[in-house]
């Protein structure tokens, strides 16, 4: 039995620890040290996957394969979490498939680990979610948009990144969030491809986190050049990723620069599940 989660871009536009989106890229975990798959390895106690695990009521060794970027904005830490917390559900239950209630401990504890739950969330449940106050609610697609990110060689630390976030804003600026986070929502809920690019933008964190990542900010004047619909800094960065006609994924790749790496991906709709070994 192998555990399967998706990784996430979280601070989705406006949406700072709120919105996120489940990419098609994995993180897999299992119990089984006699049959862990190619690339796959055991994790020590000092990983936040065992961690969670054990925290999760998981006993013995836990295996991980990885395909998401470590400190890269794709939502890594999250995904290796839910993961080691379903993983260590199953285990000590004796159960075969996730539920309702595995979902919902999952994001809980996810979020008291990772300090916000808008990454575990994508994680667990796919797709588009909002989450805050203890909710989770999927924001629907009257759109399926093309997803391109842009991964450089540099990584960028969360805690160092929060770091530079004021502690206050201003009234402006949180009015100007909140805008924007509503219009973001509801321009994905009925198609408004149009709105999206003016629905993304933000003032609480992509300013200061771009300050530090250059090379992010010319990824995202690129794709917006390139005709992508929206672009935003990937979680806490330096990934960078874009919507966009799904006709036009491989020339907004094209314009991104060349010292990163282009990626074109789907958005999970699935969320976290049990798959079988082959």
């Amino acid at each position: 039995m192998i555990i399967r989660v998706p990784g996430s871009s979280a601070n989705l536009g406006p949406g700072f620890d709120t919105l996120g989106l489940a990419v098609g890229r994995y993180a897999e975990a299992g119990t089984d040290a006699d049959a862990m798959p190619d690339g796959a390895s055991l994790v020590d106690e000092h990983h936040p996957a065992a961690k969670a695990f054990r925290l999760a009521g998981g006993v013995g060794p836990l295996w991980l394969r990885s395909r998401l970027p470590m400190g890269r904005g794709l939502g890594y830490s999250g995904a290796v979490r839910v993961a080691g917390i379903l993983a260590g559900r199953l285990h000590s239950s004796g159960r075969g498939e996730i539920t309702a209630d595995d979902r919902s401990a999952a994001v809980e504890l996810g979020a008291e680990l990772e300090g916000h739950p808008d990454n575990v969330a994508a994680s667990v449940y796919g797709g588009v979610v909002a989450s805050a106050g203890g909710f989770v609610v999927p924001v629907p697609l009257a759109v399926t948009p093309g997803l391109v990110v842009w991964v450089p060689p540099f990584t960028t630390s969360t805690d160092s990144s929060r770091s530079r976030l004021p502690e206050v804003v201003t009234y402006a600026d949180a009015v100007f969030n909140v805008g924007r986070t509503a219009l973001l929502v509801a321009a994905l809920a009925t198609g408004r491809t149009d709105a999206l690019r003016a629905a993304t933008a933000d003032r609480l964190h992509q300013d200061r986190r771009l300050g530090a990542a250059e090379p992010s900010r010319t990824a995202i004047e690129a794709a917006l050049g390139a005709g992508a619909w929206c672009a935003w800094l990937s979680g806490s960065g330096p990934t960078v990723a874009a919507f966009c006609d799904p006709a036009d994924t491989a020339r907004v790749a094209a314009s991104l620069p060349p010292d990163g790496v282009a990626h074109v991906l789907e958005i999970d709709t699935a969320g976290a599940m049990v798959v079988r070994p082959s």
